[in-house]
């Protein structure tokens, strides 16, 4: 492992996301802002949807807007550079193992993760108060899970750009991410399926299920939510499953 050269890629990542900052924040929080706003704010203040629906939606918007960050600043380079720019042979021939090359662009990912998600809940605190309960009742556990939802994002990331080629970009957000979202218990918590019972158990192999309801648990605990614990086993089997699948793919397109 050379830490100079792992540092002075992770640096490079860094000062292009600073460079390309406002288009960034607009393309990961437009959709969950807008989202918000309509469902949290417009919804409720009509009297259509309870206002307590505000504190349920406001962590699934978060699990969203990480999970679409960390994807999106993974995946989408890696397809450009792998099979378009060819930009990837520059860092390939860096003085490092190419494993660790795949980690720093999960490393970036997952930073990027981060910031998006931590910045949704002043954003989303200012469109939908009053109303909005939030409490960081246990500071500990919501470090843990927001950094096993990065790295579970930036995984997955890594696995779909070493995965899709350029011309099905479009059918990995149609077949992969938007079902993810609607059935990843970003809307509603997974108690509210109960109806559905086969749904509700088919739901459980969606990671985004547990990203969003782990930011529940911490965030909302006085809402239904699925268990901490049951939470932070499930998304550390994700992040390494996603992480060994990425770095395999990885290494044969670079082999390649």
């Amino acid at each position: 492992m050379n830490w100079k050269t792992f540092f002075a890629m992770l640096s490079r990542d860094g000062h292009v996301a600073r460079r390309n900052l406002i288009p960034t924040l607009v393309q990961n929080l437009l959709q969950p802002l807008l989202l918000t706003f309509v469902f949290g704010r417009i919804l409720t203040a009509s009297g259509m949807m309870s206002g307590a629906y505000k504190n349920v939606l406001l962590p699934g918007v978060m699990a969203i807007s990480m999970t679409m960050s960390g994807v999106w600043a993974v995946a989408m380079p890696l397809i450009s550079e792998f099979q378009f720019t060819r930009e990837i042979e520059d860092r390939l021939l860096a003085p490092m193992d190419t494993t660790y090359i795949a980690i720093e662009k999960v490393v970036a990912g997952m930073i990027q993760a981060l910031a998006a998600g931590l910045v949704v809940i002043p954003l989303a605190w200012i469109v939908l108060r009053p109303g909005v309960e939030i409490s960081l009742h246990a500071p500990l556990e919501f470090t843990v899970i927001i950094l096993l939802v990065s790295a579970f994002s930036a995984c997955g990331g890594l696995t779909l750009g070493c995965s899709v080629n350029q011309q099905h970009i479009g059918l990995m957000f149609g077949m992969v991410i938007t079902p993810m979202i609607f059935f990843g218990c970003t809307y509603f918590p997974w108690s509210a399926l109960d109806k559905f019972p086969i749904l509700q158990k088919l739901v459980l192999i969606n990671p985004l299920v547990y990203a969003s309801e782990g930011l529940r648990a911490t965030l909302v605990p006085q809402y239904p939510h699925l268990t901490t614990i049951a939470v932070l086993i499930a998304l550390l089997v994700f992040d390494i499953v996603l992480l060994v699948l990425g770095l395999r793919q990885f290494d044969k397109k670079a082999i390649s």
